[in-house]
């Protein structure tokens, strides 16, 4: 008899833990889980610490990436494009996810665009300068705008000699005189003073 006690305690104990482990089981049971994150941060809110509760939110934001919208539904925030998308659940379903994904492959291929067409406008900025620059250092070309630049023009006394000369008809005294005159004028001037400056030294 005295055998047979410390395998009925044994039995007893196997007994007590099967009957007690269904009943904790089945009290998680009827404790919902959070539904989205907003019913979870509030169970996180009631935290007895402030790094319990720092730790809950945080596990709440892992869990559930949508945020509930005021007249139902939920939001989901993608800050790699700074763009919310709306979503049917706490979650993105795949489809859901899809989505966001394809929007943001667009999105990148709009930054790729932006930077490019950028950096060819600075380009054009520093070649538009470069010129600008080389065009102040390099000397001004020679002009020839014949309105600016003044054309000698003959004494008057010259062009009246000509004017006659191209209307006198040849060997006539009243044509060859003035030539004849300014040939005299010319030798004068060639060999020397007048007679009259003589006479004064």
């Amino acid at each position: 008899m005295i055998a047979s006690r410390p395998s009925a305690l044994f039995v007893a104990a196997i007994g007590t833990f099967v009957v007690l482990t269904p009943v904790r089981a089945h009290a998680q049971w009827w404790r919902s889980a959070p539904a989205d994150f907003e019913s979870c941060a509030d169970v996180a809110e009631k935290s007895k610490t402030k790094e319990e509760k720092t730790a809950a939110l945080a596990d709440c934001n892992a869990k559930f990436a949508g945020r509930r919208k005021p007249g139902g539904g939920y939001t989901y925030y993608d800050f790699m494009q700074d763009k919310t998308f709306d979503i049917a659940g706490p979650n993105p379903t795949p489809e859901e996810q899809k989505k966001i994904d394809e929007q943001y492959t667009a999105y990148l291929e709009r930054e790729r665009r932006n930077s490019i067409a950028t950096a060819l406008m600075a380009k054009q900025q520093q070649q538009q300068q470069v010129q600008q620059v080389s065009l102040r250092s390099e000397p001004e070309p020679v002009r020839t705008d014949s309105a600016k630049v003044p054309v000698p023009v003959a004494s008057p006394v010259k062009q009246a000699a000509r004017i006659r000369a191209a209307n006198c008809a040849r060997s006539s005294f009243s044509c060859d005189w003035p030539r004849l005159s300014e040939g005299i004028n010319d030798l004068k001037k060639l060999f020397g003073s007048t007679p009259s400056r003589q006479k004064k030294s």
